[in-house]
């Protein structure tokens, strides 16, 4: 089994710092979420927010073995039925009754900090306002397990019940992971998973925890173009709210925490 890190008090501080420019980065961008607006403006905008603050974007040029290309933006824009790592581009223009999730990760000073939220161009529909409170409580449930002795699966075996009882769907392919000193580190933090399963949260541990939640089917078919996109294989809107948490003593510090949480 592969190393968890546990992190020093010197790290958990520069970890600490870059979860909170990360998290101003979402709160920064809010009021531009507009009708006639491009994702690719609203990447621009938090791209040149992170490097006023002396930082780095991480998804920029991100390199990963199973895709050819790296993923060639400061963040990821997925709008409606886009699950996850949605490429900004001038041809996506937001409307009235899109919902987008905004994910974004900085490296400040050689640290990482990692978060997504969803923002809505209204008025929306029920459906979609429905989704984005259960996808939002369900990160809420996840965090509610993380405390020290906790086993790592009761994590998405809360997450997966609720949603399951909402009679909406846990994207499967994708998890959350450990993060700080770099962009993914281990452990992969599965939003399925068994009671009881899996490793032992200890204090000092940094991960994120960002079930993608589906109004439909719980696949992702990935675009065959750009090779990162990926869409729900049946077309239905889709929706994730991400934090990077710490193990601390008795429960969790939400080190991403922003104040339209």
């Amino acid at each position: 089994m592969a190393t968890i890190i546990i992190k020093t008090p010197e790290q958990i501080n520069g970890i600490r710092k870059s979860c909170r420019l990360a998290a101003q980065c979402l709160e920064f961008i809010r009021p531009h979420i507009q009708p006639g607006v491009s994702t690719a403006s609203l990447d621009a905008k938090i791209e040149q927010f992170i490097r006023d603050n002396k930082a780095i974007p991480a998804c920029l040029n991100y390199v990963i073995p199973v895709i050819p290309v790296p993923y060639p933006n400061a963040t990821c824009i997925s709008v409606n039925e886009v699950i996850c790592h949605g490429i900004p581009s001038e041809k996506v223009i937001l409307k009235e009754g899109d919902i987008l999730n905004i994910d974004v990760t900085t490296i400040l000073d050689g640290y990482y900090g990692d978060t997504s939220t969803m923002y809505s161009v209204p008025p929306i529909s029920k459906d979609a306002t429905d989704l984005l409170d259960i996808a939002k409580k369900c990160l809420e449930l996840g965090i509610k397990q993380v405390r020290p002795g906790n086993f790592f699966g009761n994590i998405g075996y809360e997450i997966s019940r609720y949603a399951m009882l909402q009679r909406v769907s846990v994207v499967w392919q994708m998890c959350g992971h450990g993060v700080g000193l770099q962009f993914h580190e281990e452990p992969q933090v599965a939003h399925i998973a068994d009671k009881d399963s899996g490793p032992i949260m200890r204090e000092g541990m940094t991960f994120t925890i960002e079930p993608m939640i589906n109004l439909g089917v719980a696949e992702g078919v990935v675009d065959s173009e750009d090779l990162w996109t990926i869409r729900t294989a049946d077309g239905m809107l889709s929706a994730q709210y991400e934090h990077t948490v710490l193990v601390v003593p008795g429960g969790c510090e939400i080190l991403t925490w922003n104040s339209f949480n």
